[in-house]
């Protein structure tokens, strides 16, 4: 059997088994039970206006690098704000 013929054969299973259970409850007159449901999650705590980001000052480093990072890591080493549309990384 191979691996799509057995999630096939569970699927129908599973088919089988809910149709079973509707049947039951029709039957007896008893409420299906209710799908599971998650619990509810507390929203994102509010950041105090002390830890904003700080501002950016260019003018006082001039020098300073784009520090963009890629995805393994690198940074890149053109100037902050370059216009070139690659970075170049070291």
């Amino acid at each position: 059997m191979s691996k799509m013929d057995a999630l096939r054969a569970m699927r129908e299973a599973k088919y089988e088994a809910a149709q079973k259970a509707t049947q039951k409850t029709q039957k007896t007159g008893q409420k299906p039970p209710q799908a599971r449901t998650r619990p509810p999650v507390a929203p994102p705590a509010a950041r105090p206006a002390a830890e904003a980001q700080p501002e950016k000052t260019d003018a006082a480093q001039p020098d300073a690098l784009c520090g963009h990072r890629n995805m393994s890591g690198r940074t890149c080493t053109r100037e902050h704000g370059h216009a070139a549309k690659s970075h170049r990384y070291s």
